[in-house]
């Protein structure tokens, strides 16, 4: 996970979303109701998968949501597969499987959304950067004819946050042993999760497709959970 990887990736989603929502019943920003609580955006989330394909209305904040939180928990897979391998104590390896086994489909279901709307993830390279699950791409200007004061940009959906975890960051993580690993893991996840916090609050308040939405209100609540738990983890080594 590298400080120069999303910006790229970033720029294309918007164009991606930008065309795609011509398609769009509405082709503005508007968002649509989302279900008016957690539990039933939760239900929405993990088990309407059939109904959130079928639902094709989307803006250019759904794509980008969808193409960037892909990697993001690509990401958190690959951390929680060190600390299954590595962390100390049971509750930081039962942390790991609980988030591996949350964030596996959920990256399944937003891939199906981007097949849906026409509007695939963006190729990552194979270069050295793939061996933290991202691609290596240098930080692109995201000015241009198509963006708008409407579009969604790097800023909004809390690049400071994602660029948090670099490469030096993963190495850190992959050397340290014992409780040491522990902490380092269980700061590292805090400071991703915030990171997908920041996301999900810009899909909730600017996009539009329903599944997505309630996808986006699931991330906020689960990973907010994850993170009181986190830290009375830490508190306790």
């Amino acid at each position: 996970m590298t400080k120069r990887v999303l910006g790229a990736a970033f720029a294309l989603a918007l164009t991606l979303g930008l065309a795609a929502c011509g398609s769009s019943s509405t082709g503005t920003a508007t968002r649509s109701t989302a279900p008016s609580t957690t539990s039933e955006t939760a239900a929405t989330a993990a088990g309407n998968g059939s109904a959130a394909v079928e639902s094709t209305e989307h803006n250019a904040v759904d794509v980008m949501f969808a193409t960037m939180m892909i990697p993001h928990h690509e990401g958190a897979i690959e951390m929680s597969e060190l600390a299954l391998a590595q962390a100390s104590t049971q509750p930081v390896k039962d942390l790991a499987t609980q988030i591996k086994a949350a964030q596996g489909p959920e990256i399944e279901q937003m891939q199906g959304w981007l097949v849906a709307w026409d509007a695939t993830m963006p190729m990552m390279s194979t270069g050295a950067d793939a061996d933290s699950g991202m691609g290596g791409h240098d930080m692109g200007s995201m000015g241009g004819p198509q963006e708008t004061a409407a579009s969604p940009s790097v800023d909004d959906f809390g690049m400071g946050q994602m660029m948090q975890m670099s490469d030096a960051d993963m190495d850190a993580l992959r050397a340290a042993t014992g409780v040491e690993f522990d902490k380092l893991f269980l700061q590292q996840m805090i400071a991703h999760h915030q990171g997908a916090i920041e996301m999900a609050e810009v899909e909730i308040a600017r996009g539009q497709n329903p599944a997505t939405l309630a996808l986006a209100e699931s991330i906020k609540s689960g990973q907010t959970t994850e993170i009181a738990q986190m830290q009375q983890m830490l508190a306790a080594l």
